[in-house]
């Protein structure tokens, strides 16, 4: 088929790349702007058609929105401008795009990607993979199949959603260290893991990129936690993969 694109809408910045599907890798250096504030449909859109043209992209386009997606509208927007909420986002991309677009949780995306080629790859029964970031994502799959809009960053966790304690925008707003932040997560993770039982805990998003300096901190568990491969290019490769399916 043609070059397959993936698009990566996040709290604080959009990405995107062609993917090579075959490898689950980015075929060219990712291009990347700022999310506009506010993070109203209009320009949120008008920054992802900037993204696409960027490569002059021509074909399937499938992107990541950090909230539920149900047949392609936005039913929630945590992190993002309340008015995305309800809308019918993949027609709108779709039209402002002028090319088949297909939209997905963001967390799924990158969960879609780390057990295809990444770290959750040929991985049975129960992996969760956790997204820490602006907010914190997640992905709930069983012997591979994908249960979408877990969305369990919004669990509560001493009275509060669990993202606003342990997310990496968390960290850098209490200003902790990696020991203090380790600690949160922890405490998240217990609450995961007796809710779910995974055998395997995927920690991605942003933060992946420094795992040496917290996961040696957490606490041995039941589930094995092991950092993302793709690190934070797994929305882009995951956006495509979905992208892709729903092209046939």
């Amino acid at each position: 088929m043609t070059a397959v694109f993936g698009v990566d809408i996040g709290g604080s910045g959009i990405k995107g790349a062609p993917v090579d599907l075959g490898r689950g890798a980015l075929t060219e250096e990712r291009h990347k702007v700022f999310t506009p504030r506010p993070s109203a449909p209009e320009a949120v859109i008008a920054a992802v058609r900037e993204v696409v043209r960027h490569f002059g992209h021509e074909g399937p386009v499938g992107l990541t929105f950090p909230g539920v997606v149900v047949d392609g509208r936005t039913r929630t927007a945590a992190n993002m401008d309340k008015d995305w909420i309800g809308l019918d986002a993949e027609g709108l991309f779709r039209e402002a795009l002028d090319l088949p677009a297909t939209v997905l949780n963001d967390a799924d995306a990158a969960g879609l990607a780390e057990t295809a080629h990444g770290a959750g790859r040929n991985q049975a029964g129960v992996v969760l993979v956790l997204t820490f970031g602006t907010g914190i994502g997640s992905a709930l799959f069983v012997d591979g199949a994908l249960v979408p809009n877990t969305e369990l960053g919004h669990l509560e966790l001493r009275g509060k959603d669990a993202e606003r304690r342990a997310s990496s925008a968390a960290k850098e707003r209490h200003e902790l260290s990696w020991e203090q932040w380790a600690g949160r997560v922890d405490e998240y993770l217990d609450l995961v893991e007796m809710l779910f039982s995974p055998q395997l805990i995927v920690i991605g998003g942003g933060v992946s990129r420094k795992h040496q300096k917290f996961l040696p901190l957490l606490r041995e568990r039941g589930a094995r936690v092991v950092p993302a491969e793709l690190r934070n290019d797994a929305g882009i490769v995951g956006a495509a993969m979905a992208a892709a399916r729903a092209a046939g």
